[in-house]
Formats: C-alpha cells, structure tokens, sequence
C-alpha cells in the first residue's frame, strides 16, 4: 500500500509538490508586530524564572542528602519535566519576537511538536506518581521505604515516560508523511501537532480523533485517579485521633495539590478556549498557550519553597554556604 505522499504526488499539480517541502512560518501577536520587542521581556523574565527555580529544585535534590527521599525524587522529575518543556518552547518564541526568525524546517517543528506535546503527558504521569507517593505515605506508612525504593522509583519514572513518547509517536510519524500545499503559517511560535494538520492536504481523521482518545485515556484518566487517591487519604486522615497529626499529615499534601490544581486548570481553560472560543480575538488563544506552558514550570518551584520546610532548609544551606565563604 502506498504512503500518502506517493499517492498524492501522481494526482497533485507540481506547483503544490513544491510548496510541500517549504518551512513553516512561526507566528508571534499578529497585530502587534511592533510591540513584539516589549510583549518579548515578561517571557523572558519568566523563561529566566523557570530555569532558576527548577534548576537549584534539580540541584538541591541531587545534593542535599537529606531529600533524597521518593517524594523528591518525583519532585525532580517534575522539575526536570517542567524545563523540557520550557526550553523545547522558549527559544523558537524569542526568535520570532526578537528576531523576526520565523522560518522552520519541516524536522525541526514535528521534533518540536513531538517533545511538548509529549512532555505534557509526561507532566501528567509524573503527577499521579506523586498522588501514589503521598498515598502510600499516609495509608501505609511503615511499609513506605520498603514499598517504594530507588528501584521502583526509577521504573515508575521510565515508564511515566515510556508511556507518553509511544503514546504520542504514531501521530507525529504520520505528520512526515502527509504534503503541505496550503498555507505555511502556523499560528504560534511553537509547532504543535493541531496547527500543523491544519496545512495538511490529506485525509486527517486519525490525526484528529487519535488526540482526543489519548487525552481522555491518560490525562483525564490520571486525574480520575489522583482525585480518588486523596479521597481515601483523606478518608485515612480523618481517622487520626490526634489534631496534629492530621494538620502534619495533611500538610505534607498541600503543594502537591497546588501544582495539580495549576495544571489542570490551566489544561482546562486551554481546552474550553479553543473548543467554545470560536469568536474570542485569536490574541486571546496564543496568550492561554503561553500561560498553559510557562505557569505551571514557573509556579511549581515557587509552591514547594514556600510550602514544604525540607526545600525551604536546603535553599538556606545553599546561599548562606557562600556567604560563610565569603566571611572566611
């Protein structure tokens, strides 16, 4: 059977043939051309932000002995997840708004397309390894280090990601194969598979329904689970007697619940703005793509420095260390 493209290059005139093989064109704030330089500072504040903050969360994980637990081990990989996807993003977007660089090759966006959309599976994954983590805390506590050693970390990690890079390959693979012979313009200045398929001259049913099966199989499912893992933690907490106990037990909860609900907002109010935002200006749509993929990396940091005293001791151990150099 042939592929697509053998099919469509005996049946379509050569001067679409041509325009097949042409980069994509990036988009920034259409309108606001001018303005580019100035909308550019606050992302690059808060790119610069994302690196930070879940670089020293990576590094303090790494170093300080006294984190290198499963719930931080989780942590990290959500740090680690959270600058994949910032750095998979960021630079194609400063690229066009400081530079007007706006050509991209055809490998370049589907690599592109394939890592975000991959790594916000991943996100997904990582998230309901964590409500596992917590779960087995506070249900089993005893059994806690023996049930998740480094080893079952490791393997939950790999295949938290295993997962969403097959889930999301057969969609990009189709995406080289299909021909190009409308507009080359993509509506951001980051390639996602939903734009590309759009320029598409070929059948592309699967590549529209194979997405929604695989969001409401993983990330919706994910949050059926986590949602019913804190009921029974919760369950589990109202029956301590002691008043403090409870309070400590649901403290260790908190930022995790904090990062799920920043999440999974934010995939919410993505989703509802372009399934029922038809009418609403397109400004609108590319400013909830940069929210959907800078506030979740950039607060995730910023909740477990404020809300969990381990991360909050290692950060004060890592700056007053120079500063006691320094008075040496």
């Amino acid at each position: 059977m042939p592929y697509p493209t053998e099919i469509f290059s005996s049946t379509m005139p050569t001067m679409w043939l041509n325009t097949s093989s042409s980069p994509f064109l990036l988009t920034g704030f259409p309108g606001l051309e001018k303005t580019h330089h100035l909308i550019s500072l606050p992302l690059l504040m808060a790119y610069i932000s994302i690196l930070l903050g879940n670089g020293t969360l990576l590094f303090l994980i790494k170093d300080d002995h006294n984190l290198h637990e499963p719930m931080y081990y989780f942590l990290g990989m959500l740090a680690a997840t959270d600058l994949g996807v910032t750095l998979t993003t960021m630079p194609t977007v400063l690229g066009v708004l400081w530079l007007n660089h706006r050509e991209i090759g055809h490998a370049a966006c589907f690599s592109q397309a394939y890592f975000i959309h991959t790594l916000s599976i991943v996100e997904s994954g990582v998230l309901l390894a964590m409500a596992y983590d917590r779960f087995i805390a506070i249900r089993n506590p005893l059994r806690y280090t023996t049930i998740l050693t480094d080893t079952r970390v490791i393997q939950i990690g790999v295949g938290v990601f295993i997962r969403a890079s097959l889930s999301i390959m057969p969609i990009i693979i189709r995406l080289h194969w299909f021909p190009y012979c409308r507009s080359h313009v993509l509506s951001h200045a980051f390639c996602l598979h939903q734009d590309v398929i759009k320029l598409a001259c070929a059948d592309i049913t699967f590549n529209r329904l194979y997405p929604v099966v695989v969001v409401f199989a993983m990330v919706l499912l994910d949050f059926l689970i986590i949602f019913f893992s804190y009921v029974l933690i919760l369950k589990t907490v109202m029956g301590i007697a002691s008043t403090d106990e409870r309070a400590k037990a649901l403290n260790t909860c908190v930022s995790h619940i904090c990062c799920i609900l920043v999440f999974y907002v934010t995939v919410v109010g993505l989703t509802f703005i372009h399934r029922f935002g038809k009418h609403v200006p397109h400004v609108v749509h590319i400013t909830m793509s940069y929210i959907y993929f800078l506030f979740p990396p950039f607060m995730n940091p910023v909740i477990y420095s404020i809300k969990t005293r381990q991360i909050q001791s290692g950060l004060l151990r890592l700056f007053s260390l120079p500063c006691s150099r320094t008075r040496l």
